[in-house]
């Protein structure tokens, strides 16, 4: 099957029949070498009944208990027609479920084709549900960003800024007070249901660069539990430096703004940086208002109800 340029991401066939320890039926090794590029899946129902309609092609097939028995109902002339199309040099693979028998016409079209037939124990709906999110992770577009993701109480926080802002120290920071780090310098990020999630690069995982010291395994320092594979992007924190001239959030209506990456829309802050400011309590205090929020309290707006409630009783003591 030949590759198409236009998907930037595939997985093997091999590899499927490895993580779903399916039952190879038809097919020789030349045959796993076949691609997946389309995180979907397809049951061949109007195909079986004769309606050959434009489909897209390049879905793997699953054949379940209903199509099992419609099939045993055709004759074998109509099965070795019918068969033809699901079993094309697009098409990835047939897998049966429920451990089904594959049937013999079947069996013998995709043997003529070295077309991969398997065979699964798992329920259709089961299995479907679990390709179907092994296809998306596998299959989810990625882009790289630089710099520090961290699980801080639960969501993952994104630390992002110019070199110098002290990205790493944060981290360290962090992890030193109970915090877990995912990735360090530079973070991995995937498109997976319109939600980001991140992880490090193979060759940075569970290590951490401060300067002056060099390179530390997080691991080995801190415990295994210090570090995870992954993290979802809740909320993105830039570290910029201090400046006297600028004006920053002091009421706090709302988070700073909204930042876009891969086109999923993350809520963003800045804070900003400078000596004698513990970067790692503000993260913390910025992430616990946040989750605070999300339950629905809002302590900028307590704020104000104080302050109205205040002006209003200053203002009938001025009229007395």
């Amino acid at each position: 099957m030949s590759e198409n340029n236009q998907y930037s991401k595939q997985v093997k066939i091999s590899e499927i029949k490895e993580f779903f320890q399916l039952e190879q039926v038809t097919g020789n090794e030349e045959s796993l070498k076949r691609w997946v590029v389309i995180p979907d899946v397809y049951r061949p129902g109007f195909e079986l009944c004769g309606y050959f309609q434009p489909t897209e092609p390049r879905r793997i097939i699953i054949i379940g208990k209903k199509e099992i028995e419609f099939i045993s109902n055709l004759s074998e002339a109509d099965q070795r027609e019918r068969f033809q199309p699901i079993t094309d040099g697009l098409t990835p693979m047939v897998i049966v479920t429920h451990n089904n028998a594959v049937p013999q016409i079947l069996k013998e079209v995709a043997i003529s084709k070295n077309f991969p037939v398997f065979r699964s124990p798992s329920p259709t709906y089961r299995f479907v549900v679990d390709l179907i999110t092994y296809l998306d992770e596998k299959l989810a577009p990625e882009e790289t960003v630089s710099g520090d993701l961290v699980v801080v109480y639960g969501k993952g926080v994104l630390l992002m800024g110019e070199s110098g802002q002290g990205k790493s120290e944060t981290a360290l920071e962090l992890i030193k007070d109970g915090q877990v780090l995912v990735s360090d310098d530079r973070v991995d990020l995937q498109k997976i249901h319109n939600h980001l999630v991140g992880h490090a690069p193979e060759i940075l995982r569970g290590m951490l660069e401060i300067r002056g010291i060099g390179i530390i395994d997080v691991e080995r320092m801190f415990g295994a539990n210090k570090i995870a594979n992954d993290a979802d992007i809740d909320i993105v924190i830039k570290l910029v430096p201090f400046s006297s001239k600028e004006e920053y959030e002091r009421i706090g209506d709302e988070m700073t703004g909204t930042t876009t990456i891969m086109g999923v829309t993350v809520p963003m802050m800045e804070i900003p940086v400078s000596p004698g400011r513990s970067t790692k309590d503000l993260v913390e205090t910025a992430v616990t208002n946040y989750i605070l929020k999300e339950e629905g309290y809002n302590s900028t707006v307590t704020f104000k109800k104080r302050l109205y409630t205040m002006l209003e009783r200053e203002s009938r003591e001025n009229k007395k």
